[in-house]
Protein backbone atom coordinates (compact mmCIF):
# COMPACT_ATOMS: atom_id res chain seq x y z
CA UNK A 1 0.00 0.00 0.00
CA UNK A 2 1.61 2.96 -0.94
CA UNK A 3 0.94 6.11 0.63
CA UNK A 4 0.41 9.81 -1.26
CA UNK A 5 2.79 12.60 -0.37
CA UNK A 6 2.03 15.27 2.01
CA UNK A 7 1.37 18.14 -0.27
CA UNK A 8 3.41 21.64 0.65
CA UNK A 9 0.97 24.61 0.18
CA UNK A 10 3.37 27.08 0.55
CA UNK A 11 6.07 25.73 -2.14
CA UNK A 12 2.76 25.60 -4.57
CA UNK A 13 2.31 28.82 -3.68
CA UNK A 14 5.09 30.02 -4.36
CA UNK A 15 5.44 27.96 -7.63
CA UNK A 16 2.04 29.80 -8.79
CA UNK A 17 3.55 33.20 -8.21
CA UNK A 18 6.86 32.62 -9.60
CA UNK A 19 5.49 31.04 -12.68
CA UNK A 20 3.38 33.69 -13.19
CA UNK A 21 5.55 36.19 -12.03
CA UNK A 22 5.09 38.70 -15.00
CA UNK A 23 0.71 38.93 -15.08
CA UNK A 24 1.62 40.08 -11.33
CA UNK A 25 3.81 42.19 -12.03
CA UNK A 26 1.83 44.14 -14.90
CA UNK A 27 -1.47 43.75 -12.46
CA UNK A 28 0.34 45.46 -9.52
CA UNK A 29 1.62 48.13 -11.72
CA UNK A 30 -1.67 48.75 -13.10
CA UNK A 31 -3.39 48.87 -10.01
CA UNK A 32 -0.21 51.13 -8.05
CA UNK A 33 -0.81 53.70 -11.36
CA UNK A 34 -4.42 53.84 -10.57
CA UNK A 35 -3.66 54.20 -7.27
CA UNK A 36 -1.07 57.10 -7.78
CA UNK A 37 -3.32 59.06 -10.08
CA UNK A 38 -6.50 58.67 -8.56
CA UNK A 39 -6.21 61.37 -5.72
CA UNK A 40 -4.74 63.45 -8.74
CA UNK A 41 -8.44 63.13 -10.61
CA UNK A 42 -10.86 62.46 -8.09
CA UNK A 43 -12.68 65.77 -7.03
CA UNK A 44 -11.37 67.21 -3.34
CA UNK A 45 -14.36 67.77 -0.58
CA UNK A 46 -13.68 69.36 2.48
CA UNK A 47 -15.75 68.43 5.57
CA UNK A 48 -17.03 71.56 7.37
CA UNK A 49 -17.74 70.94 11.38
CA UNK A 50 -19.86 73.15 13.98
CA UNK A 51 -21.92 72.07 17.07
CA UNK A 52 -24.67 73.79 18.56
CA UNK A 53 -25.60 73.25 22.29
CA UNK A 54 -29.42 73.95 23.25
CA UNK A 55 -29.34 75.15 26.93
CA UNK A 56 -32.98 74.89 27.34
CA UNK A 57 -36.39 75.12 26.31
CA UNK A 58 -38.57 78.30 26.83
CA UNK A 59 -42.18 78.54 27.91
CA UNK A 60 -44.05 81.53 28.04
CA UNK A 61 -45.84 82.40 31.20
CA UNK A 62 -46.43 85.91 31.58
CA UNK A 63 -49.56 87.69 29.37
CA UNK A 64 -48.53 90.11 27.78
CA UNK A 65 -52.04 92.31 27.39
CA UNK A 66 -51.37 92.62 31.43
CA UNK A 67 -49.41 95.85 32.77
CA UNK A 68 -48.66 94.12 35.87
CA UNK A 69 -47.55 90.78 34.66
CA UNK A 70 -45.39 88.84 37.54
CA UNK A 71 -44.51 85.59 35.90
CA UNK A 72 -41.24 85.59 33.80
CA UNK A 73 -40.89 83.20 31.35
CA UNK A 74 -39.83 80.01 32.20
CA UNK A 75 -36.46 77.51 31.22
CA UNK A 76 -36.79 74.13 31.48
CA UNK A 77 -34.37 71.52 30.00
CA UNK A 78 -34.22 70.31 26.58
CA UNK A 79 -36.08 66.43 26.15
CA UNK A 80 -34.83 64.26 23.03
CA UNK A 81 -37.83 65.48 21.35
CA UNK A 82 -36.99 69.15 21.40
CA UNK A 83 -33.31 67.93 20.28
CA UNK A 84 -35.00 66.38 17.47
CA UNK A 85 -36.89 69.03 16.58
CA UNK A 86 -33.76 71.75 16.59
CA UNK A 87 -32.28 68.77 14.62
CA UNK A 88 -35.23 69.21 12.22
CA UNK A 89 -34.74 72.86 12.12
CA UNK A 90 -31.39 72.97 11.02
CA UNK A 91 -31.64 70.53 8.40
CA UNK A 92 -35.02 71.82 6.62
CA UNK A 93 -34.63 72.79 3.07
CA UNK A 94 -36.21 76.50 3.73
CA UNK A 95 -33.51 77.08 6.13
CA UNK A 96 -30.63 76.04 3.65
CA UNK A 97 -32.38 77.82 0.80
CA UNK A 98 -32.68 81.23 2.35
CA UNK A 99 -29.11 80.96 3.46
CA UNK A 100 -27.86 79.69 -0.13
CA UNK A 101 -30.25 82.70 -1.23
CA UNK A 102 -28.56 85.15 0.79
CA UNK A 103 -24.92 84.06 -0.12
CA UNK A 104 -26.02 84.01 -3.63
CA UNK A 105 -26.76 87.26 -3.53
CA UNK A 106 -23.70 88.32 -2.22
CA UNK A 107 -21.50 86.77 -4.97
CA UNK A 108 -20.36 83.40 -3.14
CA UNK A 109 -22.13 81.17 -5.59
CA UNK A 110 -22.18 81.25 -9.16
CA UNK A 111 -24.91 82.19 -11.27
CA UNK A 112 -24.11 81.73 -14.69
CA UNK A 113 -27.01 79.42 -16.86
CA UNK A 114 -25.33 76.20 -18.08
CA UNK A 115 -24.45 75.64 -21.90
CA UNK A 116 -27.65 73.61 -22.61
CA UNK A 117 -29.90 75.78 -20.81
CA UNK A 118 -28.74 79.35 -22.63
CA UNK A 119 -28.28 77.55 -26.11
CA UNK A 120 -31.70 75.25 -25.92
CA UNK A 121 -33.75 75.61 -22.95
CA UNK A 122 -34.15 79.29 -22.86
CA UNK A 123 -34.24 80.22 -26.78
CA UNK A 124 -36.89 77.76 -27.02
CA UNK A 125 -39.02 78.80 -23.68
CA UNK A 126 -39.12 82.57 -24.98
CA UNK A 127 -39.70 81.97 -28.74
CA UNK A 128 -42.38 79.27 -28.53
CA UNK A 129 -43.62 78.31 -24.66
CA UNK A 130 -44.32 81.85 -23.79
CA UNK A 131 -46.12 83.30 -26.72
CA UNK A 132 -48.34 80.22 -26.53
CA UNK A 133 -48.92 80.18 -23.16
CA UNK A 134 -50.59 84.08 -24.15
CA UNK A 135 -52.51 83.01 -27.03
CA UNK A 136 -54.31 80.79 -24.39
CA UNK A 137 -54.72 83.18 -22.13
CA UNK A 138 -52.73 81.76 -19.23
CA UNK A 139 -50.33 83.99 -17.16
CA UNK A 140 -46.93 83.47 -17.91
CA UNK A 141 -45.67 82.34 -14.49
CA UNK A 142 -41.96 84.02 -13.35
CA UNK A 143 -39.05 81.62 -13.55
CA UNK A 144 -38.12 79.53 -11.00
CA UNK A 145 -34.53 79.44 -10.22
CA UNK A 146 -33.64 76.22 -10.97
CA UNK A 147 -30.00 76.13 -9.88
CA UNK A 148 -30.92 77.27 -6.81
CA UNK A 149 -33.32 74.14 -6.31
CA UNK A 150 -30.38 72.28 -7.46
CA UNK A 151 -28.05 74.53 -5.15
CA UNK A 152 -30.53 73.68 -2.14
CA UNK A 153 -30.89 69.65 -2.85
CA UNK A 154 -26.80 69.34 -3.34
CA UNK A 155 -26.47 71.00 0.22
CA UNK A 156 -29.40 68.71 2.28
CA UNK A 157 -27.41 65.62 0.59
CA UNK A 158 -24.01 67.43 1.85
CA UNK A 159 -25.19 68.50 5.42
CA UNK A 160 -25.23 65.90 7.90
CA UNK A 161 -27.04 67.44 11.09
CA UNK A 162 -27.30 65.05 14.36
CA UNK A 163 -27.56 64.85 18.05
CA UNK A 164 -24.91 63.67 19.97
CA UNK A 165 -25.97 60.83 22.38
CA UNK A 166 -26.66 61.26 25.50
CA UNK A 167 -26.12 65.30 25.52
CA UNK A 168 -28.16 68.64 24.39
CA UNK A 169 -25.44 69.31 21.44
CA UNK A 170 -26.08 68.91 18.11
CA UNK A 171 -23.12 68.05 15.40
CA UNK A 172 -23.34 69.76 12.06
CA UNK A 173 -21.13 68.46 9.43
CA UNK A 174 -21.19 69.79 5.95
CA UNK A 175 -19.14 68.59 2.46
CA UNK A 176 -18.22 71.25 0.47
CA UNK A 177 -16.18 71.04 -2.69
CA UNK A 178 -15.19 74.75 -1.95
CA UNK A 179 -13.97 74.91 1.48
CA UNK A 180 -14.44 79.07 2.04
CA UNK A 181 -17.91 78.91 0.39
CA UNK A 182 -18.49 75.85 2.66
CA UNK A 183 -17.43 77.65 5.56
CA UNK A 184 -19.59 80.89 4.80
CA UNK A 185 -22.36 78.83 4.24
CA UNK A 186 -22.32 76.69 7.76
CA UNK A 187 -21.33 79.69 9.06
CA UNK A 188 -24.47 82.09 7.65
CA UNK A 189 -26.76 78.72 8.47
CA UNK A 190 -26.34 79.03 11.82
CA UNK A 191 -26.96 82.19 11.76
CA UNK A 192 -30.46 82.40 10.32
CA UNK A 193 -31.19 78.91 12.96
CA UNK A 194 -30.54 81.34 15.90
CA UNK A 195 -32.57 83.86 14.26
CA UNK A 196 -35.25 81.83 12.91
CA UNK A 197 -35.71 79.96 17.14
CA UNK A 198 -35.55 84.04 18.60
CA UNK A 199 -38.55 84.88 15.96
CA UNK A 200 -40.53 81.77 17.11
CA UNK A 201 -39.97 82.14 20.45
CA UNK A 202 -40.36 86.09 20.78
CA UNK A 203 -43.56 87.68 21.21
CA UNK A 204 -45.16 89.62 17.81
CA UNK A 205 -45.98 92.64 18.93
CA UNK A 206 -44.53 95.88 17.49
CA UNK A 207 -41.86 98.00 19.58
CA UNK A 208 -43.42 100.74 20.30
CA UNK A 209 -45.59 98.62 22.80
CA UNK A 210 -42.46 97.63 24.60
CA UNK A 211 -41.89 101.40 24.54
CA UNK A 212 -44.85 102.03 25.88
CA UNK A 213 -44.79 99.50 28.47
CA UNK A 214 -41.27 100.61 29.72
CA UNK A 215 -42.41 104.62 30.38
CA UNK A 216 -45.24 103.02 31.89
CA UNK A 217 -43.76 100.87 34.32
CA UNK A 218 -40.83 103.57 34.84
CA UNK A 219 -43.60 106.30 35.66
CA UNK A 220 -45.02 104.08 38.11
CA UNK A 221 -42.17 103.05 39.83
CA UNK A 222 -41.26 106.78 40.63
CA UNK A 223 -44.46 107.84 42.13
CA UNK A 224 -43.98 104.80 44.32
CA UNK A 225 -40.69 105.60 44.99
CA UNK A 226 -41.64 109.08 46.04
CA UNK A 227 -44.49 108.01 48.57
CA UNK A 228 -41.78 105.85 50.14
CA UNK A 229 -39.79 108.60 50.33
CA UNK A 230 -42.65 110.77 51.93
CA UNK A 231 -43.30 108.54 54.60
CA UNK A 232 -40.05 108.09 55.49
CA UNK A 233 -39.30 111.70 55.56
CA UNK A 234 -42.82 112.42 57.27
CA UNK A 235 -41.72 110.47 60.31
CA UNK A 236 -37.80 111.14 60.17
CA UNK A 237 -36.93 107.68 59.64
CA UNK A 238 -34.60 106.43 57.26
CA UNK A 239 -35.31 102.52 58.33
CA UNK A 240 -38.66 101.73 60.62
CA UNK A 241 -37.91 98.71 61.45
CA UNK A 242 -34.19 99.27 62.85
CA UNK A 243 -35.69 102.22 64.78
CA UNK A 244 -38.54 99.81 66.27
CA UNK A 245 -36.31 97.63 67.84
CA UNK A 246 -34.35 100.41 69.17
CA UNK A 247 -37.36 101.70 70.75
CA UNK A 248 -38.51 98.36 71.97
CA UNK A 249 -34.92 98.06 73.60
CA UNK A 250 -35.13 101.52 74.96
CA UNK A 251 -38.68 100.85 76.27
CA UNK A 252 -37.48 97.93 78.64
CA UNK A 253 -34.61 99.59 79.80
CA UNK A 254 -36.89 102.21 81.14
CA UNK A 255 -39.69 99.51 82.29
CA UNK A 256 -36.61 98.13 84.62
CA UNK A 257 -35.34 101.39 85.77
CA UNK A 258 -39.58 102.38 86.54
CA UNK A 259 -39.56 99.08 88.47
CA UNK A 260 -37.18 100.09 90.79
CA UNK A 261 -37.95 103.86 91.12
CA UNK A 262 -41.40 102.38 92.42
CA UNK A 263 -40.24 99.92 94.51
CA UNK A 264 -38.28 102.38 95.94
CA UNK A 265 -41.06 104.86 96.38
CA UNK A 266 -42.89 102.51 98.05
CA UNK A 267 -40.06 101.65 100.65
CA UNK A 268 -39.52 105.55 101.25
CA UNK A 269 -43.75 105.56 101.79
CA UNK A 270 -43.68 103.00 104.27
CA UNK A 271 -40.71 104.09 106.36
CA UNK A 272 -41.90 107.77 105.92
CA UNK A 273 -45.40 106.88 107.56
CA UNK A 274 -43.76 104.64 109.90
CA UNK A 275 -41.10 107.77 111.06
CA UNK A 276 -44.15 109.89 111.13
CA UNK A 277 -46.33 108.08 113.47
CA UNK A 278 -42.63 106.96 115.53
CA UNK A 279 -42.37 110.91 115.87
CA UNK A 280 -46.03 111.41 117.16
CA UNK A 281 -45.46 109.45 119.69
CA UNK A 282 -42.65 110.16 120.69
CA UNK A 283 -43.33 113.49 121.22
CA UNK A 284 -46.45 112.74 123.24
CA UNK A 285 -44.03 110.29 125.59
CA UNK A 286 -42.77 110.61 128.92
CA UNK A 287 -39.02 111.77 130.04
CA UNK A 288 -38.66 108.39 131.38
CA UNK A 289 -38.76 106.82 127.73
CA UNK A 290 -35.24 105.65 126.36
CA UNK A 291 -34.90 105.56 123.11
CA UNK A 292 -36.44 106.55 119.48
CA UNK A 293 -37.59 103.41 117.60
CA UNK A 294 -35.76 103.91 114.47
CA UNK A 295 -31.78 103.92 114.23
CA UNK A 296 -31.76 105.46 111.17
CA UNK A 297 -29.94 102.75 108.78
CA UNK A 298 -29.29 102.94 105.42
CA UNK A 299 -28.47 100.22 103.39
CA UNK A 300 -26.70 100.36 100.56
CA UNK A 301 -25.43 96.96 98.31
CA UNK A 302 -25.73 95.13 101.57
CA UNK A 303 -23.82 97.71 103.27
CA UNK A 304 -25.04 99.40 106.45
CA UNK A 305 -24.62 103.44 106.70
CA UNK A 306 -25.75 104.79 110.09
CA UNK A 307 -26.68 108.61 110.96
CA UNK A 308 -23.88 109.41 113.53
CA UNK A 309 -25.68 112.53 114.50
CA UNK A 310 -28.66 110.71 115.62
CA UNK A 311 -26.64 107.67 116.97
CA UNK A 312 -24.54 110.19 118.97
CA UNK A 313 -27.54 111.75 120.55
CA UNK A 314 -29.05 108.98 121.15
CA UNK A 315 -26.64 107.95 122.93
CA UNK A 316 -26.62 110.93 125.07
CA UNK A 317 -30.16 110.82 125.62
CA UNK A 318 -30.32 107.77 126.76
CA UNK A 319 -27.25 107.83 128.84
CA UNK A 320 -28.87 111.09 130.33
CA UNK A 321 -31.80 108.68 130.72
CA UNK A 322 -30.13 106.34 132.64
CA UNK A 323 -28.53 108.83 134.68
CA UNK A 324 -31.90 110.37 135.54
CA UNK A 325 -33.43 107.01 136.91
CA UNK A 326 -30.33 106.22 138.62
CA UNK A 327 -30.65 109.74 140.43
CA UNK A 328 -34.42 109.46 140.74
CA UNK A 329 -34.33 106.75 143.49
CA UNK A 330 -31.71 108.76 145.81
CA UNK A 331 -32.91 112.39 145.32
CA UNK A 332 -36.07 114.04 145.56
CA UNK A 333 -38.01 115.00 142.23
CA UNK A 334 -37.94 118.65 143.85
CA UNK A 335 -33.95 118.68 144.53
CA UNK A 336 -31.97 121.03 142.21
CA UNK A 337 -29.54 118.09 140.68
CA UNK A 338 -33.12 116.25 139.32
CA UNK A 339 -34.17 120.08 138.04
CA UNK A 340 -31.18 120.39 136.05
CA UNK A 341 -31.26 116.91 134.31
CA UNK A 342 -34.43 117.37 133.78
CA UNK A 343 -33.71 120.39 131.75
CA UNK A 344 -30.97 118.93 130.14
CA UNK A 345 -33.02 116.40 129.06
CA UNK A 346 -35.64 118.06 127.88
CA UNK A 347 -33.53 120.07 125.44
CA UNK A 348 -31.53 117.10 124.61
CA UNK A 349 -34.60 115.35 123.76
CA UNK A 350 -36.09 118.08 121.84
CA UNK A 351 -32.80 118.74 119.91
CA UNK A 352 -33.10 114.81 119.29
CA UNK A 353 -36.82 115.14 117.84
CA UNK A 354 -36.09 118.08 115.68
CA UNK A 355 -33.37 116.13 113.93
CA UNK A 356 -35.55 113.37 113.16
CA UNK A 357 -38.07 116.14 111.73
CA UNK A 358 -35.12 116.92 109.51
CA UNK A 359 -34.58 113.52 108.65
CA UNK A 360 -38.58 113.24 107.79
CA UNK A 361 -38.39 116.05 105.89
CA UNK A 362 -35.41 114.58 103.69
CA UNK A 363 -37.35 111.36 103.28
CA UNK A 364 -40.40 113.20 102.25
CA UNK A 365 -38.31 115.58 99.71
CA UNK A 366 -36.73 112.16 98.64
CA UNK A 367 -40.22 110.48 98.24
CA UNK A 368 -41.10 113.85 95.82
CA UNK A 369 -37.79 113.65 93.59
CA UNK A 370 -38.78 109.57 92.99
CA UNK A 371 -42.36 110.62 92.45
CA UNK A 372 -41.12 113.02 89.43
CA UNK A 373 -38.68 110.47 88.34
CA UNK A 374 -41.50 107.89 87.93
CA UNK A 375 -43.34 110.21 86.03
CA UNK A 376 -40.68 111.27 83.96
CA UNK A 377 -39.97 107.66 83.06
CA UNK A 378 -43.82 106.61 82.69
CA UNK A 379 -43.98 110.10 80.01
CA UNK A 380 -41.00 108.29 78.36
CA UNK A 381 -42.21 105.12 77.96
CA UNK A 382 -45.39 106.56 76.65
CA UNK A 383 -43.62 108.61 74.32
CA UNK A 384 -41.79 105.71 72.91
CA UNK A 385 -44.73 103.75 72.91
CA UNK A 386 -46.38 106.75 70.35
CA UNK A 387 -43.27 106.65 68.51
CA UNK A 388 -43.22 102.64 67.69
CA UNK A 389 -47.15 103.34 66.92
CA UNK A 390 -45.90 105.67 64.38
CA UNK A 391 -43.06 103.70 63.13
CA UNK A 392 -45.22 100.93 62.69
CA UNK A 393 -48.05 102.49 60.62
CA UNK A 394 -45.45 103.54 58.72
CA UNK A 395 -44.10 100.54 58.27
CA UNK A 396 -47.08 98.78 57.27
CA UNK A 397 -47.32 101.23 54.51
CA UNK A 398 -43.97 101.29 52.86
CA UNK A 399 -44.46 97.00 53.23
CA UNK A 400 -47.23 97.52 51.26
CA UNK A 401 -45.42 100.25 48.78
CA UNK A 402 -42.65 97.31 49.07
CA UNK A 403 -44.30 94.61 47.60
CA UNK A 404 -46.37 96.60 44.89
CA UNK A 405 -42.77 98.04 43.85
CA UNK A 406 -41.27 94.35 44.02
CA UNK A 407 -44.05 93.03 41.86
CA UNK A 408 -43.39 96.26 39.41
CA UNK A 409 -39.74 95.46 39.05
CA UNK A 410 -40.96 91.88 38.07
CA UNK A 411 -43.07 92.46 35.28
CA UNK A 412 -41.21 95.32 34.56
CA UNK A 413 -37.62 92.99 33.86
CA UNK A 414 -40.16 90.94 31.96
CA UNK A 415 -41.44 93.14 29.67
CA UNK A 416 -37.45 95.01 29.11
CA UNK A 417 -35.81 91.63 28.39
CA UNK A 418 -39.30 91.07 25.78
CA UNK A 419 -38.36 94.82 24.52
CA UNK A 420 -34.43 93.80 24.24
CA UNK A 421 -35.53 90.37 22.47
CA UNK A 422 -37.88 92.15 19.88
CA UNK A 423 -35.25 94.36 19.07
CA UNK A 424 -33.35 91.75 17.86
CA UNK A 425 -30.02 92.83 19.14
CA UNK A 426 -27.41 90.36 19.96
CA UNK A 427 -28.72 87.33 17.28
CA UNK A 428 -25.77 86.99 15.82
CA UNK A 429 -23.69 85.68 18.88
CA UNK A 430 -27.28 83.84 20.47
CA UNK A 431 -26.67 86.19 23.38
CA UNK A 432 -30.42 86.73 23.76
CA UNK A 433 -31.48 82.92 22.87
CA UNK A 434 -30.93 79.97 24.95
CA UNK A 435 -28.98 77.94 22.12
CA UNK A 436 -25.40 79.16 21.78
CA UNK A 437 -22.78 77.71 19.12
CA UNK A 438 -20.67 75.54 21.35
CA UNK A 439 -17.85 75.18 17.93
CA UNK A 440 -18.27 77.56 15.47
CA UNK A 441 -17.39 76.79 11.92
CA UNK A 442 -13.80 77.12 10.75
CA UNK A 443 -12.02 77.02 7.01
CA UNK A 444 -10.29 73.22 6.91
CA UNK A 445 -6.80 73.26 5.50
CA UNK A 446 -6.63 70.05 3.68
CA UNK A 447 -9.47 67.89 1.89
CA UNK A 448 -11.50 65.25 3.73
CA UNK A 449 -11.30 63.38 0.60
CA UNK A 450 -9.41 61.98 -1.50
CA UNK A 451 -6.77 61.17 1.11
CA UNK A 452 -3.58 60.11 -0.98
CA UNK A 453 -1.97 58.28 2.64
CA UNK A 454 -4.96 56.20 2.30
CA UNK A 455 -5.70 55.42 -1.37
CA UNK A 456 -2.09 54.93 -2.49
CA UNK A 457 -1.44 51.67 0.58
CA UNK A 458 -4.61 50.42 -0.02
CA UNK A 459 -4.57 50.50 -3.83
CA UNK A 460 -0.87 48.74 -3.60
CA UNK A 461 -2.42 46.07 -1.14
CA UNK A 462 -5.47 45.58 -3.42
CA UNK A 463 -3.26 45.54 -6.78
CA UNK A 464 -1.58 42.55 -5.13
CA UNK A 465 -3.92 40.60 -3.79
CA UNK A 466 -5.91 41.12 -7.16
CA UNK A 467 -2.94 39.74 -9.24
CA UNK A 468 -2.58 36.84 -7.04
CA UNK A 469 -6.43 35.84 -7.41
CA UNK A 470 -5.65 35.90 -11.15
CA UNK A 471 -2.61 34.00 -10.80
CA UNK A 472 -4.57 31.45 -9.28
CA UNK A 473 -7.92 32.02 -11.30
CA UNK A 474 -5.49 31.30 -14.61
CA UNK A 475 -3.62 28.63 -12.98
CA UNK A 476 -7.40 26.97 -11.72
CA UNK A 477 -8.52 27.01 -15.66
CA UNK A 478 -4.88 25.72 -16.79
CA UNK A 479 -5.24 21.90 -17.09
CA UNK A 480 -1.27 22.12 -18.44
CA UNK A 481 1.58 19.69 -16.73
CA UNK A 482 3.74 22.82 -14.82
CA UNK A 483 5.55 19.83 -12.59
CA UNK A 484 6.91 16.12 -13.05
CA UNK A 485 4.74 15.03 -10.44
CA UNK A 486 1.54 16.03 -12.02
CA UNK A 487 2.62 13.57 -15.01
CA UNK A 488 2.86 10.62 -12.26
CA UNK A 489 -0.31 11.78 -10.30
CA UNK A 490 -1.97 11.70 -13.80
CA UNK A 491 -1.09 9.16 -15.99
CA UNK A 492 -0.19 7.08 -13.24
CA UNK A 493 3.21 6.31 -15.06
CA UNK A 494 6.88 6.84 -13.50
CA UNK A 495 8.65 9.94 -14.92
CA UNK A 496 12.06 8.54 -16.34
CA UNK A 497 13.83 12.00 -17.34
CA UNK A 498 13.42 15.29 -16.58
CA UNK A 499 15.20 17.87 -19.03
CA UNK A 500 15.54 21.67 -17.75
CA UNK A 501 15.33 24.62 -19.57
CA UNK A 502 18.92 25.35 -20.88
CA UNK A 503 18.28 28.96 -21.68
CA UNK A 504 18.53 30.72 -18.05
CA UNK A 505 17.18 34.16 -17.62
CA UNK A 506 18.88 37.04 -18.76
CA UNK A 507 20.11 39.22 -16.24
CA UNK A 508 18.73 43.19 -16.83
CA UNK A 509 21.30 45.35 -18.90
CA UNK A 510 20.15 48.19 -17.91
CA UNK A 511 21.74 49.87 -14.68
CA UNK A 512 20.32 52.69 -12.03
CA UNK A 513 16.52 53.53 -11.68
CA UNK A 514 15.85 54.32 -15.11
CA UNK A 515 12.98 53.75 -17.29
CA UNK A 516 14.01 51.19 -19.67
CA UNK A 517 15.02 48.99 -16.29
CA UNK A 518 11.53 49.09 -15.06
CA UNK A 519 9.96 48.26 -18.80
CA UNK A 520 12.81 45.38 -19.13
CA UNK A 521 11.70 44.86 -15.68
CA UNK A 522 7.91 44.20 -16.36
CA UNK A 523 8.76 42.10 -19.57
CA UNK A 524 10.41 39.56 -18.24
Amino acid sequence: MTTQPKENYVHEFFRIFFANRQLVKRVFLIFAVIALILPLVLKQSFDITAEVIVQSKKLSQSDTSSSLAQQADQFIPPSLADMETESNILRSPTLIRQTIGQLRQEGQYPVEPGLLRRTLIDPLRHAVIEPLQRALGKNVADERDTQLDDLTDQAVKDLKVETLPGSNVISITYSADDAHVGTLFVARLLDNFLKNRQDLQSNELPETFYEQKKLHYQARLDDLEGQRLGLLTAVASSDPKEEITFRLNAINTEEQALNLQRDRQLENQQWLDYLQTALASASKAKMADYAFPYTFTTTVDNIAFEDREIKQLGEQLTTQLARYNGDATVFQPGAEQMVIARQQIAQLRAQFLKIVENRIRERQQDLAVTQQVIDQKTQRIADYKQRITELRETQSKTRQLDTEIDALHKAFSTYAQRYEESRGQGLLDGSQSNARILSAPYEPANASFPKPGLIIPFGLVTGLLLAIALVYVKEFFDHRFKHPAQIGQALNLPVLLVINDQNPAQPNPHKGWSLPRLLHWVRH
